[in-house]
């Protein structure tokens, strides 16, 4: 029998929660998922990465944040935690966005819209701003439901649609595959790369 992987999760949103939750289920490893920390953006994360570090000698910890205007994933863990990083803390960047993740199971989440596949890039870690698209893209769905949910209404000073997250996670636990997204996003193929292979000490 294969012994469990305990693993804490650490996200800057419910939406980076239900993509890593998604990744470790679609991985088929034996992950146990113990508490999952949301606070509320990338500031709660860097503030407490060194805690996160020092707690992976307990148990493991995987933390994703954006990469949003950093220049790369290397630069922005370099300037969050520039000491030795514990062989347990799996420290992962979506470029620019996690919505790029999902964009990048491009055939799938075109469906999912009811839009052609052609009007999402190839390369979806070049994409400046992947919300931003994502929502344009939800605009021109026919699905009503979908496309009131994501968008946000017009004169309202929200950013995002009023059931934005509920959507995207129905799209992510039923549509989207992470290794064939990962082949239009280099960002989540390290990432799933290193769920599938990763063993705590």
């Amino acid at each position: 029998m294969t012994n469990p992987i305990f693993i804490n999760l650490a996200v800057e949103d419910r939406l980076s929660e239900f993509v890593l939750r998604e990744i470790i289920k679609q991985s088929q490893r034996p992950f146990v998922i113990g508490n999952c920390l949301c606070h509320g953006g990338y500031g709660y994360l860097k503030k407490n990465i060194r805690a996160f570090n020092q707690a992976a000698q307990g148990m493991p910890f995987l933390v994703l944040t954006d990469l949003n205007s950093t220049e790369c994933p290397p630069t922005l863990i370099k300037k969050w935690l520039p000491y030795p990083k514990h062989h347990n803390l799996l420290f992962r960047v979506a470029v620019r966005e996690v919505e790029a993740w999902l964009l990048a199971h491009r055939e799938a989440f075109a469906t999912f819209l009811g839009i052609s596949d052609k009007l999402i890039p190839q390369n979806v870690d070049a994409i400046a701003d992947p919300k931003q698209l994502l929502i344009n893209l939800a605009a021109k769905s026919k699905k009503r439901t979908v496309r009131e949910g994501i968008v946000p209404p017009a004169g309202k000073t929200i950013t995002i649609g009023p059931d934005y997250n509920e959507q995207l996670k129905a799209f992510v636990n039923n549509y989207w595959q992470a290794e064939i997204a990962a082949n239009c996003s280099h960002s989540l193929q390290r990432t799933v790369k290193a769920i599938a292979t990763f063993e705590p000490i």
